[in-house]
């Protein structure tokens, strides 16, 4: 064997090298680059880049900017209270039942709906009420009062009826309120 043996089979001959040799790989096939083809890629990768630059600044025109930093800014929240001289806008108050100084009731009845004063408007004692009054949907709503503010804690007793009812208001109630009931009329 000579040198010439080492490298493999000698051109035109039958020989195979063995398996367990080093290998050559077959070459890799010429892909045939054309001047159009390169030039193709560059004009692309150029217009990339120039609209990145473009998306990038976000369009900023940098003459204003006289070689400061043109870094973004934080955003400022800014929030005002109201001062002497100005006013906050009124908050939304609640409609409060108002006695009815110029409606006075029969005596021995509560006509329809508002707040009575007891012992001004209607007197104490027991009244009856066939239900609530024809309405899409019937409810009878009851409440002696101690006050008439408004005020949730000025609630003595209330109710919601469907049906007849009957209640007693005390010389020592501070009013009466009745909405979307028949009249009330007194039995004791």
């Amino acid at each position: 064997m000579n040198d010439n043996d080492a490298s493999g089979p000698a051109r035109g001959s039958s020989e195979q090298p063995p398996p367990w040799g080093p290998q050559q790989p077959p070459p890799a096939p010429r892909r045939s680059r054309s001047v159009k083809g390169v030039l193709t890629h560059t004009a692309a990768a150029v217009l990339g880049l120039i609209i990145g630059a473009v998306i990038g600044s976000g369009g900023a025109d940098d003459s204003d900017s006289k070689g400061k930093d043109t870094a973004p800014s934080a955003m400022v929240t800014v929030t005002r209270t109201a001062t002497e001289t100005e006013s906050a806008p009124p908050a939304e108050e609640t409609p409060t039942p108002t006695p009815n100084p110029t409606r006075k009731a029969p005596d021995g009845e509560i006509p329809g709906d508002g707040t009575y004063i007891v012992g001004d408007d209607i007197r104490p004692g027991t009244y009856r009420t066939d239900g609530p009054e024809e309405s899409v949907i019937p409810n009878c709503y009851w409440a002696r009062l101690s006050g008439t503010s408004g005020e949730f804690d000025e609630i003595i007793a209330n109710a919601n009826t469907a049906g007849p009812t009957t209640v007693t208001i005390s010389a020592s109630d501070g009013a009466f309120q009745t909405t979307g009931c028949k009249t009330w009329k007194r039995t004791g």
